[in-house]
C-alpha cells in the first residue's frame, strides 16, 4: 500500500518551522492528535482514579485507554503494561526487584551494543547483590552483536539477559529471538530494550522471546513517558519496594504516585496516529501492523537513498554493514571535520543530525568514538525525500 508522506507531515505543526528533522532517534515530533489529547485532558475535570464521579472515571478511562494501546503496539496484555516516568526509570525499578532475587554465584548478561540505559541498571543492582556481570561485544567492523556473541557468556548460571531490539547509536538489529531462546534454555529472564525498534517496526513481543519489553512513547510521536510490558503472572511474582497504602495489584504495584493522565492520553493518540497512517480496517493491532508494513517501505527507501548519497562523498566514514538488518538510521563521521562541527553546519542549513554518543557509552567505546562521538541521521514517519536531499547536500558542503 502506497505510503503518503505529505499527508502524513500535515499534521506535524513542527515541520513548518522549516527543519528537516533528523532527530528522531533521541526524540520524534508529535502530531496535532498528540497535542489535542494532551491538551483535552488537562482541560477536562480529572481527579485520582475511581468510579464515584465524573472526573475519577475519566483518569480510570484514560489509564485503561492507555494499557490498551501500548499492549496492541507491542502484542501484550493490558493488564502487563506498566508506565513510568522514562524507560530508564523502569529499568532501574525493575533491576532494583529483580535483584531481590539474585545473589554471589548468579550471574547477569548486558551487552555492549546497548544504551546505557539497558546495561548501567543492570550492573549496578548485581553489583549491590553480589552477583557478577558478564558482557557480550560485538563485531565493530559490522557493527553486529552475534547470537553466538552472546551465547559464549550464557551459563547455567545465568538470571537475566538484557539486549537491546535495535541499537539506538548505529540502528543494528540483533537476533532477539535466537538470543531470548538460548536465554531460556538456560533459565534465564530475557529483559529487551525496545525503544530505537518500536518506531521502525511492528512488535510481537511473544515472537521476539521477551520476558519484558521496555519502551518510550516519545521515541514514537507521543509524549515523554516509559512503558513496560510483561505478562502479568510474570509481574505478579515480583514485589517492588513501595509505599504501604498503595495499591499491590498488577499493574499498578509498579507504578509509584500518580500517573500522568495527559501524558496517557498523548500516548493513546499516537498509537492511534501509527494504526491510521495508511488506510485500513478492523482491530487496532491488524491496522498497526498494515501501517507499520507500508512506513517500513517508506523509511527503508530512505535510507537507500541517504546510504547511497553518503557514499559518494569523499571522506564520509559509515558505520557498519548497510546490508544487515537495521532501523533507518545511519551514523557518520566526515574526515577532517569534528562531528560536534558537523552537527553546527548542518544545523545552520537548517538539518538536524545532531552528534555524540547518544548515552551508547559501552557501545562508542567498541567503536573508538567514545571522545569524539560521530554524527546521527535517523529516518522518522515525517521524513521525505526532501529532507534527504538536504543533508547530502549539507554533507557534501562540509567535506568540500
Amino acid at each position: 500500500m502506497n505510503y503518503n508522506v505529505a499527508a502524513v507531515r500535515a499534521h506535524f505543526p513542527a515541520l513548518a518551522e522549516g527543519a528537516a528533522h533528523f532527530d528522531g532517534p533521541g526524540g520524534s515530533q508529535s502530531p496535532t492528535q498528540v497535542a489535542d489529547a494532551v491538551a483535552g485532558v488537562l482541560t477536562s475535570a480529572v481527579a485520582n482514579k475511581g468510579v464515584m464521579t465524573t472526573a475519577e472515571r475519566r483518569a480510570t478511562d484514560i489509564v485503561d485507554a492507555a494499557r490498551a494501546a501500548a499492549a496492541d503496539l507491542v502484542g501484550g496484555d493490558p493488564a502487563g503494561i506498566v508506565f513510568g516516568r522514562s524507560m530508564t526509570q523502569l529499568t532501574y525499578d525493575f533491576a532494583r526487584t529483580l535483584a531481590k532475587s539474585w545473589g554471589p554465584g548468579d550471574e547477569i548478561v548486558v551487552t555492549r551494543l546497548d544504551h546505557d540505559s539497558n546495561v548501567r541498571p543492570w550492573v549496578q543492582a548485581a553489583t549491590a547483590v553480589g552477583a557478577t556481570v558478564r558482557f557480550a561485544s560485538f563485531d565493530p567492523a559490522t557493527c553486529v552483536l552475534t547470537p553466538d556473541d552472546v551465547a559464549q557468556v550464557v551459563s547455567a548460571r545465568t538470571r537475566l539477559v538484557a539486549l537491546t531490539a535495535a541499537s539506538n547509536l548505529l540502528g543494528s538489529r540483533p537476533d532477539v529471538a535466537t538470543v531470548a531462546a538460548t536465554a531460556h534454555e538456560a533459565g534465564a529472564l530475557v529483559y529487551v530494550d525496545g525503544v530505537h525498534l518500536t518506531p521502525h517496526a511492528f512488535v510481537d513481543m511473544a515472537a521476539l522471546g521477551a520476558d519484558f519489553y521496555a519502551c518510550s512513547p516519545y521515541k514514537f510521536l507521543g509524549p515523554h513517558l516509559g512503558m513496560l510490558a510483561a505478562s502479568p503472572a510474570l509481574l505478579e511474582e515480583l514485589h517492588p519496594d513501595k509505599l504501604m497504602p498503595s495499591s499491590d495489584v498488577v499493574p499498578e504495584r509498579f507504578e509509584f504516585g500518580t500517573l500522568p493522565y495527559e501524558s496517557l492520553a498523548g500516548t493513546t493518540a499516537a498509537i492511534d496516529f501509527l494504526a491510521d497512517l495508511v488506510p485500513g480496517t478492523g482491530s487496532r493491532r491488524l491496522r498497526l501492523a498494515a501501517s507499520v508494513e507500508a512506513l517500513e517501505q517508506h523509511e527503508s527507501v530512505l535510507l537507500a537513498q541517504l546510504e547511497n548519497g553518503l557514499a559518494e562523498v569523499p571522506g564520509v566514514n559509515r558505520f557498519g554493514d548497510p546490508d544487515r538488518p537495521r532501523t533507518p538510521t545511519v551514523l557518520f563521521t566526515v574526515d577532517g571535520v569534528a562531528p560536534a562541527e558537523v552537527y553546527r553546519a548542518l544545523g545552520q542549513r537548517g538539518v538536524n543530525a545532531p552528534a555524540g554518543t547518544f548515552y551508547a557509552y559501552e557501545c562508542a567505546r567498541v567503536l573508538g568514538i567514545e571522545d569524539t562521538g560521530a554524527v546521527r541521521a535517523g529516518i522518522a514517519p515525517y521524513t521525505d525525500k526532501s529532507d534527504v536531499d538536504r543533508l547530502l547536500e549539507g554533507v557534501a558542503a562540509i567535506a568540500g
